[in-house]
């Protein structure tokens, strides 16, 4: 099977949603979907933004948890559009018309985080409005899918029908007593992450190998240049103060080697034949929630040092330190144990799973930014050598 060639004529027309060939030669993250990217980073930082303040007053565990629900919004619909994209992407104008239209729900979506992380008194009204918004357009998406192609019907019918019931259940959120709102918003995590379990028992829709993990490591990009912003504030603060200049450099140098190592394990290994079955790629693409989790956070992180370095901030030493070397722990385990495991050799998967345990007990360490720093470093010069090994065997 084969896929014309997206031509201006063929998107000025509706075409028949059929399945795109998985083997299909150069195939690369579209414009759409790019700008859908950027659309959904805005949530993204509103999610830190929250994490930062809400840690900054002291509130680490209730700030934790409102990120982790809040940021699960974002990602969930973006991995939902990304993973139909890669197997029924049309591009033509209502394809893109209901694109457009999940990206103002992510807008409306990030509004809301305020509101909805806030520690005092959430509000989950204008959030759930927006997600819903995200929603229904993919059921829309996946309802089309199975008109055009019936060979995958029974498969894109459990994916638009389980939508639309979840996000019934999501309106009862609305209405839950406030001690329940929780327990209530988890609940329904779980039935969003059944809905494809479900789906895909049916008959498994196919997926480009190469165009869904150079969609992945885009996002991962994406959501690091949050952390490089927060990086930024520091060289601005340079230039704007003469106080405690050398610590200022130090932490925007510290900073940067962080993320620059972040980047360099997640792409160390080619990721694309670790989703040979549907339980990998299941594994694979849910556990990425955590890595993008943790690497937005460490923007919080950075951020929550500066706040240390100018004495505005509620939290014990260590506490202020966790904040960042937390995030780098369970980034480095999560990118281990998805993507590096089992394509590494056993010197990678004995030090790497240690040093991830390093990294969160580096929050008591002295200096503690440039310890994390330097077990990241070492982290790199290990899955690189670990790699060579590899390579040669």
């Amino acid at each position: 099977m084969t896929t014309p060639t997206l031509t201006t004529a063929h998107r000025s027309a509706l075409r028949r949603m059929t399945m795109r060939d998985p083997s299909e030669p150069h195939r690369a993250a579209s414009s759409l979907e790019l700008l859908f990217d950027l659309v959904f980073v805005v949530g993204v930082s509103f999610a830190s933004q929250s994490l930062h303040h809400s840690m900054q007053q002291g509130h680490v565990a209730a700030a934790v948890l409102a990120y982790v629900m809040a940021f699960f919004g974002l990602w969930w619909a973006w991995m939902n559009f990304t993973w139909f994209a890669t197997s029924f992407d049309t591009d033509d104008w209502l394809y893109r018309l209901a694109t457009g239209v999940q990206m103002g729900g992510a807008l409306t979506y990030a509004a809301g985080l305020p509101a909805l992380t806030n520690i005092d008194h959430p509000s989950y009204v204008l959030g759930v409005t927006g997600y819903i918004i995200m929603r229904l357009p993919m059921a829309f998406q996946w309802f089309r899918a199975a008109y055009s192609y019936p060979a995958t019907r029974r498969t894109t019918l459990r994916y638009g029908f389980g939508i639309i019931v979840v996000q019934c259940y999501w309106v009862l959120l609305l209405v839950a007593p406030a001690d329940l709102k929780v327990p209530t918003f988890f609940f329904g995590i779980v039935l969003e992450l059944l809905v494809p379990v479900s789906a895909e028992s049916a008959g498994r829709t196919a997926w480009h190998l190469h165009h869904i993990t150079e969609r992945y490591g885009l996002f991962t990009l994406i959501v690091l240049g949050e952390s490089i912003l927060a990086s930024s504030d520091a060289v601005v603060e340079v230039g704007q103060s003469t106080r405690h200049l050398p610590e200022l450099v130090l932490l925007g140098a510290s900073s940067l080697v962080i993320i620059v190592c972040f980047w360099w394990i997640y792409f160390a290994f080619p990721q694309h034949s670790l989703l040979t079955n549907i339980r990998t790629a299941l594994g694979w693409g849910y556990g990425h929630y955590v890595v993008f989790a943790s690497a937005a956070a460490l923007s919080a992180g950075i951020e929550i040092a500066l706040n240390e370095e100018a004495g505005d901030v509620h939290l014990s030493p260590a506490g202020a330190a966790a904040t960042l070397a937390v995030p780098c722990a369970v980034y480095l385990f999560f990118v281990w144990f998805l993507v590096l495991r089992r394509q590494s050799s056993r010197l990678v998967n004995t030090v790497v799973p240690a040093l991830a345990v390093s990294l969160a007990l580096a929050s008591f360490a002295p200096h503690s930014l440039q310890v994390v720093a330097a077990l990241m470093v070492a982290a790199v010069v290990v899955v690189v050598s670990g790699r060579g090994r590899r390579s040669a065997t």
